[in-house]
Parts: C-alpha cells; sequence; structure tokens
C-alpha cells in the first residue's frame, strides 16, 4: 500500500478566489508527472449536500457517477484529472454531523458525551483519509470551503492542525489569499495576506505554501515581505494572477513551480517534470483559434453563469477542439414571447435549452425550441431542455396543444412528460432523484449513434420526471424518434428529429462527463454543426 501524502489548500480574505482552480491545477501537475491524485472538497454548510439549494445560492449541481449531488468544484476536478470522482471527493458539515448523530444513536461512543472535539474532528480525519485509504492514490488535496476565520470552518482548521502532527511530512498546507491594488496608492497592499495568515495561525495551522492571487504583478520586495511576516520561504510565494481561461492557471502555476515546491517540502523526487504537452496543444487551440461560433444558452439561472458551468465549459472544449473561438449568449427564458423570438435568437449558430426545474421559463423555452426547430437551426435539449423539445413537438406538430409535463400541469390530457413510477412514493427532495450513471442502448442508424459510434454508453442523471412511452409510437410516426432506450427500463434518453439539421434532446447531463482532454461528443458535433 502507497503512502499517501495530504495536501490541505485553505482561502483567506474573500471567498471565490479560486481554491478549486488551485487545487485542481495542482492535481494536475502532479498527474503530469506520473502520480496518482484525486481532489476532495469539504463544504463548512449544514446542508446534508447542495442537492436541495438554488443555485442562486450554490451554482450549479454536480453529480458524480455514484449518484452524489456535490459541489461545483468536483465538476473542475474531474475536467482538469480527467478523473471520475465519488461521494467520498465532497462531505459536508450536514454529512459530519449526520454521521456523527447516527453513531451516538446506535451506541458506538458507549455513553461519553459528544463533543466537536474529538468527535467531529475525528469523523472529518476519518473522511479525509478514507479516500487515500481507498484509491491507493499518492496524493489527496483537500480544498476547504469558504474562508479562515469563519465559524464554520474552525472545526476542519481544527482537523488540518491535528493531521499535520499526526502525518508530518506526509501532509501539506497550501493558503490562498487576496493580495488588493489601491488604485490611489497605486500599490498591491500585502496587510490582508499578513492578517489572513495570522488568522490561520492562531488556529494552529502555519502554512507551507502561500499563493497570492492578484490582477498586478507582485513584485520581489512585496514577496519578500509576504514571507518573513508570514514565516514562509520566500520561494514558497506564489503569484496567480488573472489570466482569460481557468485552463491557463495550471501552466502559470508550473512556470511559478508550485508542483516542484510542493514535491521538496514533502522530501519527494522532483523528476521528471510534468509533462503538459496535450494540455498546452489544447490553449492553443483556444488560442490560435480566429473564426467564433455563436451559441445561445436559453436558461432562467442566466444571470449567475455558475449555474450552468458544466455546460458553458464543455461548449468551450467542443469549440476550441472545432478550432473555433466560444461566443456564448446567455438567453433569459422568461423574456422569450412569440413577437420577440426572431430578434432574441438572431445571429446564432445553435440553440442549447438548459436543464431545470419548475415553471418559471418554460413557455419560453418551448417558444425557443420551436423557432429553432422550423428555422433549422442546430437545437441541443438536456434533460428538462429534452422534455421541452418533446412537448413542443407534441403542440406543433402532433396537435396536442395543452401538451406539458406533469410537473408543471398536473391536469394536462397530454402528460407527454410524466413522474416516473418510483418517484411517486417520493416525498422527500434532497438525494431522492434518478441521480449517478446509468446506462442507454443507441438505436442504429440514427444520430446518436453515430456520434457515439458504439451501441452502449452510460451517462449521469438528475431528474424525476420522463419521457412518456405512452406517446412513443406517436411520436416516433410523426419523426421524433426515440434514438437512445435504457434497456433495462425502457425510459428514453434520446430524442432526435433526423429531417433537421441537429435537433437532438438527452434525458441524461454530458456536461458532467466532458474534460480538457476528452471533450464529449455530443457537444463536439453540435458545434461542428452550428459551424456549418
Amino acid at each position: 500500500m502507497k503512502e499517501t501524502k495530504y495536501i490541505f489548500v485553505t482561502g483567506g480574505v474573500t471567498s471565490s478566489l479560486g481554491k478549486g482552480i488551485i487545487s485542481a491545477s495542482l492535481g494536475k501537475l502532479l498527474q503530469a508527472r506520473g502520480y496518482k491524485v484525486t481532489n476532495q472538497k469539504l463544504d463548512p454548510y449544514i446542508n446534508i449536500d447542495p442537492g436541495t439549494l438554488n443555485p442562486y445560492e450554490h451554482g450549479e449541481c454536480y453529480v458524480t457517477v455514484d449518484g452524489h449531488e456535490a459541489d461545483l468544484d468536483l465538476g473542475h476536478y474531474e475536467r482538469f484529472l480527467n478523473v471520475e470522482t465519488s461521494r467520498v471527493n465532497n462531505i459536508t458539515t450536514g454529512r459530519i454531523y449526520q454521521n456523527v448523530i447516527n453513531k451516538e444513536r446506535r451506541g458506538e461512543f458507549l455513553g461519553r458525551t459528544v463533543q466537536v472535539i474529538p468527535h467531529i474532528t475525528d469523523e472529518i480525519k476519518r473522511n479525509i483519509k478514507q479516500l487515500g485509504n481507498t484509491g491507493n492514490y499518492d496524493f489527496v488535496i483537500t480544498e476547504i470551503g469558504g474562508t479562515v476565520g469563519d465559524i464554520e470552518s474552525l472545526p476542519y482548521i481544527e482537523s488540518v492542525r491535528q493531521l499535520r502532527w499526526e502525518l508530518g511530512k506526509n501532509c501539506l498546507c497550501i493558503h490562498l489569499t487576496y493580495v488588493p491594488y489601491v488604485s490611489a496608492a497605486k500599490e498591491l497592499k500585502t496587510k490582508p495576506t499578513q492578517h489572513s495568515v495570522k488568522l490561520l495561525q492562531e488556529e494552529g495551522v502555519q502554512p507551507d505554501v502561500l499563493v497570492l492571487r492578484t490582477e498586478h504583478p507582485i513584485t520581489p520586495e512585496a514577496r519578500q515581505k509576504v514571507a518573513l511576516f508570514c514565516n514562509v520561504a520566500p520561494e514558497a510565494v506564489i503569484e496567480s494572477i488573472d489570466v482569460p481561461s481557468i485552463y491557463e492557471v495550471p501552466v502559470r502555476m508550473q512556470a511559478e513551480g508550485l508542483d516542484k515546491i510542493v514535491l521538496e517540502k514533502m522530501d519527494m523526487s522532483t523528476d521528471p517534470v510534468a509533462d503538459m504537452k496535450d494540455w498546452e496543444a489544447f490553449l492553443n487551440k483556444m488560442s490560435n483559434a480566429t473564426q467564433t461560433v455563436t451559441i445561445g444558452l436559453v436558461g432562467k439561472y442566466v444571470s449567475l453563469p455558475d449555474a450552468y458551468i458544466s455546460i458553458i465549459e464543455s461548449l468551450k472544449h467542443a469549440a476550441a477542439y472545432n478550432e473555433r473561438k466560444l461566443d456564448l449568449r446567455l438567453i433569459l427564458s422568461d423574456n422569450i414571447k412569440p413577437e420577440n423570438i426572431e430578434d432574441t435568437l438572431a445571429g446564432l449558430d445553435g440553440v442549447v435549452i438548459a436543464p431545470g426545474f419548475g415553471n418559471r421559463g418554460i413557455e419560453g423555452k418551448i417558444t425557443a425550441i420551436q423557432y429553432a426547430r422550423e428555422n433549422n437551426i442546430p437545437c441541443f435539449g438536456i434533460c428538462m431542455g429534452m422534455q421541452c423539445m418533446v412537448i413542443e413537438y407534441a403542440r406543433n406538430v402532433l396537435g396536442f396543444s395543452d401538451a406539458n409535463t406533469t410537473e408543471i400541469d398536473s391536469n394536462t390530457r397530454h402528460n407527454v412528460v410524466d413522474l416516473m413510477e418510483e418517484q411517486k412514493d417520493v416525498f422527500n427532495l434532497g438525494g431522492s432523484m434518478r441521480l449517478g450513471s446509468y446506462l442507454c442502448e443507441l438505436q442504429e442508424n440514427w444520430l446518436a449513434y453515430k456520434i457515439y459510434g458504439k451501441k452502449i454508453i452510460k451517462e449521469r442523471h438528475r431528474h424525476r420526471f420522463e419521457f412518456n412511452n405512452d406517446y412513443k409510437d406517436q411520436f416516433e410516426k410523426a419523426g421524433l424518434q426515440c434514438s437512445g432506450v435504457n434497456p433495462e427500463t425502457g425510459l428514453v434518453e434520446i430524442i432526435e428529429v433526423p429531417s433537421r439539421k441537429w435537433f437532438l434532446g438527452v434525458q441524461f447531463h454530458p456536461e458532467y462527463s466532458s474534460t480538457v482532454l476528452k471533450p464529449h461528443p455530443l457537444f463536439v458535433d453540435f458545434i461542428k454543426t452550428s459551424i456549418k
């Protein structure tokens, strides 16, 4: 069994500095040196998982292959490392406390008083180590959500303090802080970083490496100052300056020597250097593209792009591999009406209909789908986006003017989308949908089969409602093909209209499977057709 190394990434000064991107970038660099690496996210909120959180609160809810609803940072981990994650890669305070309380109810503490220390911290440490023990990893990189000083984060920081003593050289702490630029004084200010590190030190943790997020280059004098006042070696003060794309961060961190410093501090060889040729080839495709492809993303959460971050990143991957720059237009479905649809979709090469829940904006999505279908604009529907394609086709081709999903209208006479049978007795919302990876059998000769190039695929799901198979024959006779079906349940996974250039909807979420080095074939082909 390998001796797993544990790296912790904490943040200070402010949230949204990019701990997830730094964690994923370091993971990519170590992986490119030949190490087996995984990333983990510890979220301080008390929700069991983000599955019931409004996307405006927390951005996208990412789904792992084993059906865990997880923080969106797990999407970054998978996109960077091309390694699937699972429920052990994302732990929340809610799950930690739930596990401890369940143990207490079973009498596992033998009547002792249950306390934050040692019982909660022991459970946190157990979850961190579990990932290293079960995966036989060289490195487990654990990102701690929130910022140092948050009350919610204290048990996690205490757990890191304990693990540093227990693991010795097998444990390392990276602290990410913000260095603001005061325009009136025309200089960078390191005091916030000093205060952030001081607060971390007061909680018993001395960072080994500092990553300074900045909008302006940090001078050697500023680095020396930070090193002196924060008890960190000067070479371990790393600059993370703003870059146009998150995919440039690993290359910048390699240039700064982040992976080399980490290996040196853990008494490991720094040879060979990280082989980033494939990654750099992708960056060259992104930066060298001179033509654009213009895609409209129609959804209800467009004021917060993080709500659709996996779709957006998948479109970027696909555009790069088609040697195009992505011109993405976020379109609020609430505002779409028949009278403005032509102007709203003007100039688009293709349209993506986003997933979602609830009735807000659904009629706008249906209007956009009708316009795209009738004007032969490539159209890609995902999850509820597919369901809206089915509703639109039923209304405007089959002639069922009141066709709907029972999620929106429980009394519709034509319930072309209906609640899944196993969901009808489910009353709790959290973790109760059809979640995780399921098989899909593709029908030969249709577009989906040609794109995937194989008969059986596996994709991730997150839904309660499904295509109503009672209408399947009527749809297929009218030209809408059910080209992908779950072989075990008969659930329709993919629909398409062959008479259109590219009119395809999927019940699953292909965006969860697209990575930098392996873009998802559906997105690649959608962009390819949109370019044509």
